[in-house]
């Protein structure tokens, strides 16, 4: 069944990533082992993994934590494909496809009905989302040394090329900044998602959105991919070469989603990456025959970083996700800091 899947290039079977099992100098395929179905049948992540012939930290690299979030997957095969591994001081770990229940069923939360990204770590002796959410942390994630969790909007919504940070982090706050993003929010790790988890961990984590689900959109795709080089880059991990590298990003200090009060036809106006005004109208809601039931307006100044396009809203549904600009220059989110580079953490 592997040779039919995979060809010639048979990858290896295993329940754990081992470092220090890769082969050093070149790029290794892997089904890590997480759970099974109801047939018995195990169920593999396919990860990625180089090993450089210098030592070095771990970088790891998550896709499709929500099934249907796929920009991300062609961002990490083109890294492993243009990757001389010769070049390459330590390890990269990509999980090409995190939650493998949920993308075959093209879906965005788990077979159960939970949002994987929101109860980690999950825990060992749970229901199957909570196990599925634990092994995945202790057979994969745990390994790493820093952590750049790809995802991207979910079915009925866009969102811009955003990255999710903790900017006064110094190592968190540099990854955000060399990823090149158009919109970086500031957003402390404190909540279950990977991101969250891994930080808790010790892993400096940040979370790339790129754009919209269950697509593949070529110009994001390129785009993250230049900024995950450039992030290798100052991790002294690949060499450095030069590179443009765009229009800075707009630096939010918080974000938030703006929820219609009641149900209808609903038409959102600005569009991705738009800045809005304190007042300025940005949706409307008609009912079903047409007529006119509620105006929405911004309730402060800030820019779009996602919306919805899904005209069928329910009391509840998500208008656009608003971001506050972060203040003046000298704010402590605008400075960079140094990349302090460390070599693998000793593992318990």
């Amino acid at each position: 069944m592997i040779e039919l899947i995979y060809g010639s290039s048979k990858p290896v079977v295993t329940q754990n990533l081992d470092i220090e099992a890769l082969p050093r100098g070149k790029v290794t395929r892997l089904l890590v082992e997480l759970t099974h179905d109801a047939l018995g049948a195990p169920v593999w992540v396919p990860v990625l993994a180089a090993r450089g012939d210098r030592p070095g930290p771990v970088f790891g690299f998550t896709a499709a934590v929500h099934g249907n979030e796929l920009n991300g997957i062609p961002v990490l095969q083109q890294l492993f494909q243009s990757l001389k591994v010769e070049n390459l001081r330590g390890t990269l770990v990509a999980a090409i496809v995190a939650n493998v229940p949920s993308y075959l069923r093209e879906q965005r939360k788990f077979q159960d009905g939970v949002d994987l990204n929101h109860i980690m770590p999950g825990l060992s002796s749970g229901n199957e989302s909570q196990v599925y959410a634990s092994r995945l942390l202790d057979r994969i994630v745990r390994h790493f040394d820093y952590l750049i969790d790809l995802h991207t909007a979910s079915f009925g919504r866009v969102n811009s090329l955003y990255v999710r940070a903790d900017m006064m982090h110094p190592i968190t706050a540099q990854m955000a900044y060399l990823q090149r993003p158009q919109i970086i929010v500031h957003n402390p790790a404190s909540d279950h998602t990977l991101r969250g988890t891994a930080m808790e961990m010790g892993i400096p984590a940040i979370t790339l959105e790129i754009g919209n689900p269950h697509r593949f959109q070529p110009k994001f795709i390129k785009r993250s991919l230049v900024g995950l080089r450039a992030v290798l880059a100052e991790s002294e991990m690949l060499p450095k070469r030069p590179m443009s590298m765009g229009e800075p990003p707009i630096l939010c200090e918080s974000s938030s989603w703006l929820y219609t009060d009641i149900g209808g036809l609903l038409e959102v106006f600005p569009e991705v990456t738009d800045q809005v005004k304190q007042g300025e109208s940005i949706a409307r809601i008609k009912n079903v025959f047409g007529d006119l039931i509620r105006e929405y307006s911004s309730p402060t100044d800030g820019i779009v970083i996602g919306r919805s396009v899904n005209p069928t809203a329910q009391t509840g549904s998500r208008i656009f996700h608003l971001g506050t600009l972060a203040p003046a220059e000298d704010h402590p989110f605008q400075k960079r800091r140094p990349w302090k580079s460390r070599e693998r953490r000793k593992k318990q």
